[in-house]
């Protein structure tokens, strides 16, 4: 590719005027990003992928359960004296909604007879259990989440505008006052993300797992391979938060070097 030729002849002239020490620095600082850059790659989407693969995995049909999933979650929550909370289909993904009052599952989940199916379903009654009771991490979260969706909006469109007010204003320091407003945008949908984490592990290994093994919806084995699927889906989040607190991280190293 010619892109890569040039690259090349770049590195080349580069070797030649440089000195040896100061050569082998570069080289290390080279490949110090380079590592970052891997770790991060891994860091992010290696739990991403793992977790596809855990739900896949225990994603099969299984005819022994009584219900599917969407069954299930609607036993749970009338034995839990939840029965304003309705079950409802969704293609945003599985979720419980606080404000409608909803636990809404992906037709899979739903639908299906797969210990997945069970296992989501639980977790998102968990949710559900956590509002009856008022669990203080949930409300919190729903309150930022709904600050958040108007910030992160505001923060784009002033990134997007900051270039452009400081072209016509000449001034440094109205640009930097937008990009710091910007920053804090993107601080505080980070700061949902860690709020999630302990919400979601509660629900899953607070709500969930002991619903399913006091109720003795599944057995023994089948309660091993729920705490992996449910650690799968946790890990999910741990992802978001760690893409969050590297997306943060690189705008405050762009703030630094202003």
């Amino acid at each position: 590719m010619p892109w890569l030729v040039l690259l090349r002849n770049a590195w080349r002239v580069t070797q030649k005027t440089l000195t040896r020490p100061t050569l082998i620095i570069l080289r290390i600082k080279t490949l110090s990003i380079v590592i970052l850059i891997v770790l991060g790659v891994l860091l992010v989407f290696g739990p991403q992928f793992w977790a596809r693969h855990v739900l896949k995995r225990y994603s099969v049909e299984q005819d022994h359960f009584p219900g599917t999933g969407g069954e299930l979650a609607r036993h749970l929550l009338d034995k839990q004296g939840l029965h304003n909370v309705q079950v409802e289909a969704t293609d945003s993904g599985d979720h419980y909604d606080p404000l409608a009052k909803c636990v809404r599952l992906s037709p899979a989940n739903l639908k299906g007879k797969s210990l997945t199916a069970i296992a989501v379903a639980a977790h998102e009654v968990g949710h559900a259990i956590q509002d009856q009771t008022g669990y203080v991490p949930l409300k919190t979260r729903t309150n930022l989440v709904q600050i958040a969706q108007r910030t992160e909006k505001i923060a784009s469109m002033v990134m997007l505008v900051m270039p452009v007010v400081m072209l016509v204003t000449r001034s440094p320091t109205a640009g930097l006052v937008l990009f710091v407003a910007g920053l804090g945008g993107f601080a505080l949908s980070t700061l949902v993300h860690l709020v999630t984490l302990p919400v979601e592990w509660d629900a899953s290994f607070g709500r969930a797992l002991p619903l399913l093994r006091d109720g003795q919806y599944i057995s023994g084995q089948e309660q091993r391979a729920a705490r992996r699927i449910l650690k799968a889906c946790a890990l999910t989040y741990v992802a978001g938060s760690l893409a969050s607190l590297f997306n943060l991280w690189r705008w405050m190293a762009i703030l630094r070097r202003r």
